[in-house]
């Protein structure tokens, strides 16, 4: 009997993670529009992340102890602090350490990569070309795991290259520069899209394989925090902080902290329980909310046949949200 491919509280949520992630880099861009760069973006953002998770990982636990505590005149029950281990997901293994550091790298560089092709893109066309990142997921999946691509992500994949030709104007017809004079502009920022939806489809796929038995708030608190100190590393490269010189700026910064800390705890929470490869096309209606607010508070705009094509696009990967397996 044919089943929904996600139950429909886990469609929604995810789509609400889409509506974060898009208003989490139209804030960024907002702030690239005022002095600060990326190595420090994605350094607060990161550590801010870290901090706030690991502190919910800390407090349940600490008050979970305080009530459970035995008394003096308490026997220890045979193997009971092995159960507790277990109930907790038990320890890290060096297994599964050694993958969490691996995912946390491609973590840092696709936020490297994503929001510098977001400060020379319009975001929508930024996030856009990022959410090919299915495709790549199925791909790693198939490479890594050898996991078939089902039928539909085959059948679907020319066409959702095809609305992203059309979205990109990779002809340069509607801007009226032609092939070579759109790409001269737009090369850089694609190429960086393109790097962080292949390496965000490596993690996902490494995450959901290798390290989806870590509890999702100590796996995302561990995440950002080497993200952070990989940026900081940048930071220290190119010679100290570049923090927003207008109180837009700072605003900016402030907005893509909540909205993709928030994201993201729930994301890597939740995909593994849904699996990465279903559930992960959903969330390509991102361009879409970014697309609009965009619009609305940055005053960006893309041709009418480049919002054909992202159409395209983001009904390509919502019919393969929404089929039925």
């Amino acid at each position: 009997m044919n089943k929904p491919s996600i139950s429909r509280t886990a469609f929604i949520t995810l789509l609400l993670l889409a509506c974060m992630f898009g208003a989490n880099h139209v804030a960024a861009r907002l702030a690239f529009n005022h002095g600060l760069d990326v190595a420090t973006a994605v350094a607060v953002r990161s550590l801010v992340t870290a901090a706030v998770v690991a502190l919910l990982v800390w407090l349940p636990r600490r008050l979970s102890h305080r009530r459970a505590a035995p008394k003096a005149t308490d026997a220890p029950s045979g193997g009971s602090e092995r159960h507790a281990v277990r109930e907790r997901g038990g320890p890290i293994t060096p297994r599964q350490r050694r993958y969490l550091l691996g995912i946390s790298v491609l973590v840092a560089l696709q936020s490297l990569c994503l929001y510098s092709a977001v400060a020379r893109l319009p975001v929508a066309l930024a996030l856009l070309t990022f959410n090919t990142y299915p495709l790549w997921t199925a791909g790693f999946a198939w490479l890594l795991y050898r996991h078939r691509p089902e039928r539909a992500v085959l059948i679907a994949m020319p066409v959702l290259l095809a609305g992203l030709a059309l979205a990109l104007d990779v002809l340069g017809a509607a801007s009226g520069l032609g092939a070579a004079g759109q790409w001269s502009r737009i090369g850089a920022g694609v190429a960086f899209a393109l790097t962080a939806a292949a390496v965000f489809g490596a993690a996902l796929v490494l995450t959901q394989h290798e390290v989806a038995a870590v509890d999702g708030r100590v796996r995302t608190a561990i995440t950002m925090a080497l993200v952070g100190l990989l940026a900081l590393v940048g930071v220290g490269v190119q010679g100290g902080f570049h923090l927003p010189q207008a109180v837009a700026g700072w605003w900016g910064l402030a907005l893509l902290t909540f909205f993709y800390g928030t994201a993201f705890t729930i994301m890597f929470t939740l995909l593994p329980k849904l699996g990465v490869v279903g559930s992960s096309p959903i969330m390509n209606v991102e361009p879409v909310a970014a697309l609009v607010l965009a619009w609305a508070l940055l005053g960006q705009t893309i041709a009418p046949v480049q919002v054909v094509g992202a159409l395209v696009v983001v009904g390509a990967v919502m019919a393969l949200g929404l089929r039925r397996k």
